[in-house]
C-alpha cells in the first residue's frame, strides 16, 4: 500500500510509519515540527520529510490510505486535499484496528496503571518467549519502540487510552480496538486534565465495555468504586467478567513478597498500586493461557516502568526514587508506598510544579494534606518561568503552602535553592522521593541524588 502520514513526527505515529515501512509499504509523511527521538528514528528509517511543513501537493490520488495524527488541525492543507480527493482517512487507532482484525486483541485501559500493566504483560510474554505485536503510548523498559506490528503474530497487546482519536474524529481511541480481552484498571475523572465533563468521561468507559465483542472478556479492578458502578450499568453485555484485587503480600528488609500457595515470590517493585497492577497483569496472562508458575517466575524480574517509582540511586541504606506527580492521589499513594516499604527510614519528598499550575489556586487546592505522611516535604517551582508569564510572583510560595495545608512545607523557587536544600539535609536515615511531570530544568537526577548523599 501507499500510505501518507499527516503529523508523522508524533511518538506513536513515527513508530507506526517505521513498522509499516518494514513490512514493505510505501510510506510518506509531513509535519511542521519533528523533535528527538522521532527525528533520528525517521532518519535511520529513511522516512524523514525533506522539509518541515504541510504540502498539499504531497497528497495524490494514488495514495491508498492517509493516517491523521492528533497533532494535525482540522484545517490542515494536506487533510483538506485528502478530503477533496475522497481518499480513505484513518486516525491511528482506526488503522491499528484495520491491521489487527485477525489477531487476538488485548487492550489495557483505565485512568491510571495502564502503562504499568501493559508493560508487565509484555515483560511476561517476552520472558516466556511468546511472540506478540504491541502498541504502547510511552517508552517501556526492554522495548526500543512504541509500535511493533507484524503480519504473522496472533496476539496484539494495546495500551488503550480514552482520549480523542484526531481533530476530525472525537471518538475515543480505545473504542476502535474491539478487544477480545479487555482490562480496566480504574476510573478517575480529573477536572484539571480533562476537557469533558465527569459524566462524559465515565460514559467513554461504558462505551468501551459495550465495544467488547460477545463472548469477549472484561478484566476489572474490584476495588475501584466508580468502575463498579459502570459495571452495573453495562451488566447486559454478553461478555465474560473477571475481577481482581490487591493480592496478599509481606515486606521484609525492603523487599515486597507476594504470598502465594506455592510460596513467597520476591518482587523488584513495591506499593499497593503496583501490587494491584500485578494482579491485573496476572489475570490477563491467565486468559492468554499462561500458567501461574510461569507468570510468577517472570514477574520476579520486572523492575518497573520508566519513571514509575523508579530506582535512581542508593548509598549506605538510603534510596532515591523518582515518580510522576499526576495528581494528589498519586502523590499520596507514592509517599505511602515508600514509607511502607522502608518503615525504619524517614522520607524527603520533592514535588516539581510547572509555572502555570503554581499560579492556579484551584489546581493547588487538590493537594491539600497530600504530603503529610512525608517527614520533609518540598515543592519546587522555577519562579523565573512565572516571571515570563508576567504574573505577580511575590505571593506564590505562601499561596502554595496555604493550598497544600502544610505549615512545615518548604517552597523552593530556583534550581540553586533546590541544591541548597539538598546540601542542607542531614540525609542519613532518610530516603528521597522526586515527583514531577517535568524534568527539574533538565538536571540529571543522579546529580540531585549525589547532593542528597553528600554527608555519607
Amino acid at each position: 500500500m501507499r500510505i501518507h502520514f499527516i503529523a508523522i513526527g508524533g511518538s506513536v505515529m513515527h513508530n507506526l510509519a517505521i513498522s509499516l515501512a518494514k513490512q514493505g509499504h510505501q510510506i510518506t509523511g509531513s509535519d511542521d515540527q519533528i523533535v528527538e527521538p522521532s527525528r533520528s528514528h525517521l532518519i535511520e528509517a529513511g522516512l524523514l520529510p525533506d522539509q518541515l511543513g504541510w504540502f498539499a501537493e504531497k497528497v495524490t490520488e494514488d495514495i491508498d490510505a492517509v493516517i491523521l495524527g492528533a497533532h494535525a488541525e482540522a484545517n490542515n492543507p494536506e487533510l483538506e486535499k485528502a478530503q477533496e480527493l475522497g481518499l480513505k482517512i484513518y486516525s491511528f487507532p482506526e488503522f491499528i484496528q484495520e491491521l489487527s482484525q485477525d489477531k487476538i486483541r488485548v487492550v489495557i485501559a483505565g485512568s491510571y496503571g495502564k502503562t504499568t500493566i501493559t508493560s508487565m504483560v509484555m515483560h511476561v510474554m517476552r520472558f516466556l518467549g511468546k511472540d506478540f505485536d504491541y502498541l504502547v503510548g510511552a517508552q517501556l523498559r526492554g522495548f526500543d519502540k512504541l509500535v511493533d506490528i507484524t503480519k504473522n503474530n496472533k496476539i496484539i497487546i494495546i495500551e488503550g487510552d480514552e482520549y480523542v482519536s484526531s481533530k476530525i474524529d472525537p471518538k475515543s481511541k480505545f473504542l476502535y480496538y474491539k478487544p477480545n480481552i479487555a482490562l480496566i484498571s480504574g476510573i478517575v475523572w480529573n477536572e484539571f486534565n480533562s476537557k469533558i465533563s465527569k459524566e462524559e468521561y465515565i460514559k467513554q468507559f461504558e462505551d468501551f465495555i459495550d465495544s467488547i465483542p460477545p463472548k469477549g472478556t472484561l478484566i476489572y479492578n474490584k476495588e475501584d468504586a466508580v468502575l463498579q458502578k459502570v459495571l452495573q450499568d453495562t451488566k447486559d453485555c454478553k461478555i465474560n467478567r473477571h475481577g481482581y484485587k490487591i493480592p496478599d503480600y509481606t515486606i521484609n528488609k525492603g523487599v515486597t513478597y507476594l504470598n502465594t500457595a506455592d510460596g513467597d515470590v520476591p518482587l523488584q517493585v513495591f506499593g499497593k498500586h503496583n501490587l494491584s497492577n500485578i494482579a491485573g497483569a496476572y489475570t490477563v496472562c491467565e486468559w492468554l493461557g499462561i500458567k501461574k508458575k510461569e507468570f510468577f517466575d517472570a514477574i520476579k524480574s520486572f523492575n518497573t516502568s520508566i519513571r514509575y517509582l523508579e530506582f535512581v540511586a542508593s548509598s549506605e541504606g538510603s534510596v532515591v526514587y523518582q515518580d510522576y506527580a499526576y495528581n494528589a492521589d498519586k502523590v499520596r499513594s507514592s509517599i505511602h508506598a515508600v514509607k511502607e516499604q522502608f518503615p525504619n527510614q524517614k522520607l524527603v519528598t520533592i514535588i516539581e510544579l510547572n509555572s502555570y499550575d503554581s499560579l492556579d489556586s484551584s489546581f493547588l487546592l487538590q493537594y491539600a494534606d497530600s504530603m503529610r505522611e512525608s517527614d520533609l516535604s518540598v515543592v519546587y517551582v522555577n519562579i523565573n518561568s512565572c516571571k515570563e508569564l508576567n504574573k505577580n510572583i511575590e505571593s506564590v510560595p505562601d499561596n502554595i503552602k496555604k493550598c497544600f495545608n502544610d505549615p512545615d512545607l518548604e517552597v523552593v523557587v530556583s534550581l540553586d535553592g533546590l541544591y541548597s536544600f539538598l546540601d542542607g539535609v542531614k540525609s542519613r536515615g532518610y530516603n528521597l522521593l522526586l515527583m514531577s511531570l517535568n524534568n527539574y530544568n533538565g538536571v540529571n537526577l543522579s546529580v540531585l541524588a549525589d547532593r542528597f548523599f553528600k554527608d555519607f
